[in-house]
């Protein structure tokens, strides 16, 4: 059978008033937020533990002969590629069967990208045009609560021009949009993003944020119960595990930029490893699964994307045997090789799923709170396939989103089968009410 749907998951009453999402460790040039701590004495209103949403997005499609999931519960079966999220299969839905119709029969790759968060029409030439996508949307009510409105994260750099179809290359770099001719930057040097995480600024980037906000965490840790002390020492000692790893990568893109200079051209302009990113791809992906996942734990933000492979990717997978970049292998995407690399992202997804939901939050975990969305903008590689897209959402938005399924809309009508259903959906249970959104004006039946 699978998970109730449960009651919204509530901070105690006895606390409601007396704690902040937004209660800080500060140090010389620096600020931490703190996760939520349940005897924290500080002012505070709030009656729930926020929601959370993220996506992580995959270009160019998956194995179709290995993407599927049946039954429900702990009776769920999971294909090959979907057996990374076994563990958390109670707390996943595996979707199956909707598409984006804006993005269909425009040609491939950029026109079945660029609107696949939003649903909107895009535009050929110089004058980019397709339409907010739904984490800017949730991130424009939402963002005002917290401090940033939304993280962009990738592991891929974008790129500049045009393809053959006369679409921009933007839409197939950006799946995040805050308005319909401006995609989000995304942030690719997981350096920059630890260090707006934490305002980390100026000549003292170099010295431990967890040495700067020590007399402070000292000072904290007098003032909360036994249980608070030790959730608190844990998260100290994550955020360190994280900076140190940080602090391999920043000599890298320090040296990049300093090289960029000379050629007068951007750092991420050139060719890695000499844009100063990380060489290997896992280290690349997992930091920055792990500044989401700070970020969501300590209310810095309540909404993030990361793309690992954009689409029309040139990434290679040496630690996966796979010979052939990522584009590439997907024109034979039902091969073991391409098979490999897709559960491969899939294992990130289920890296930062597993990484919220080993962070307590009252009665649950902070998964339990939110919904991660994985997706790619085509099904089949080798046909540019995108009228079925393979979806995972992981996380239950406290309590009003049921778990633990597999859900089929194929050989349903295409009316019933839209993304932006599931958008709206979704968006719903953020509290962001909209009548319509991209395509749709209906919710998705069944989620």
């Amino acid at each position: 059978m699978s998970d109730k749907l449960l009651p919204q998951n509530r901070i105690p009453r006895e606390f409601s008033r007396t704690m902040s999402r937004r209660s800080v460790l500060r140090g010389a040039g620096v600020a931490m937020a703190l996760p939520f701590l349940e005897s924290l004495p500080v002012f505070g209103a709030a009656t729930a533990f926020p929601k959370r949403f993220g996506v992580m997005f995959m270009g160019c499609g998956v194995n179709e002969d290995h993407w599927s999931a049946t039954g429900d519960g702990a009776a769920m079966k999971l294909s090959k590629t979907l057996s990374v999220m076994e563990p958390l299969k109670h707390k996943i839905n595996v979707v199956d069967g909707l598409f984006n119709k804006a993005s269909v029969g425009l040609g491939i790759h950029p026109a079945q990208t660029g609107s696949l968060l939003s649903g909107a029409q895009v535009s050929k030439g110089a004058v980019l045009h397709s339409g907010m996508s739904v984490d800017q949307m949730i991130a424009n009510t939402l963002g005002q609560d917290t401090p940033q409105a939304s993280i962009v994260l990738a592991c891929d750099p974008p790129m500049t021009g045009y393809h053959e179809t006369n679409y921009s290359m933007a839409y197939s770099s950006h799946v995040s949009w805050q308005s319909p001719d401006s995609p989000v930057p995304v942030e690719l040097y997981p350096s920059l993003a630890f260090d707006n995480l934490f305002e980390n600024r100026g000549s003292l980037r170099s010295i431990s944020i967890i040495d700067r906000v020590k007399e402070s965490a000292e000072a904290m840790g007098k003032k909360v119960s036994a249980a608070d002390k030790s959730k608190l020492d844990d998260y100290l000692a994550s955020v360190r595990e994280v900076e140190k790893r940080v602090g391999a990568v920043r000599k890298s893109k320090d040296l990049a930029e300093d090289q960029a200079k000379l050629k007068n051209t951007a750092a991420f302009m050139m060719e890695r490893p000499a844009n100063g990113l990380p060489e290997d791809l896992r280290e690349h992906s997992k930091l920055m699964c792990d500044i989401i996942a700070i970020a969501f734990q300590t209310d810095k933000t309540r909404v993030a994307s990361l793309i690992i492979s954009r689409d029309l990717s040139a990434m290679y997978y040496p630690f996966l045997g796979v010979n052939q970049g990522h584009h590439g292998a997907s024109h034979n995407n039902n091969s073991d090789g391409y098979e490999a690399i897709a559960r491969w992202h899939l294992s990130q997804f289920a890296y930062l799923a597993g990484k919220l939901d080993a962070m307590p939050e009252g009665d649950g975990t902070v998964l339990d709170n939110s919904c991660l969305m994985f997706l790619s903008s085509l099904f089949v590689g080798r046909t540019h396939d995108n009228t079925r897209l393979p979806v995972v959402l992981a996380g239950g938005l406290g309590g009003t989103l049921q778990t633990g399924r597999s859900l089929s809309y194929l050989g349903e009508p295409a009316e019933n089968r839209k993304m932006c259903s599931l958008y709206l959906s979704l968006m719903d249970r953020m509290g962001v009410k909209l009548d319509h959104f991209g395509d749709a004006d209906s919710r998705l039946a069944r989620i």
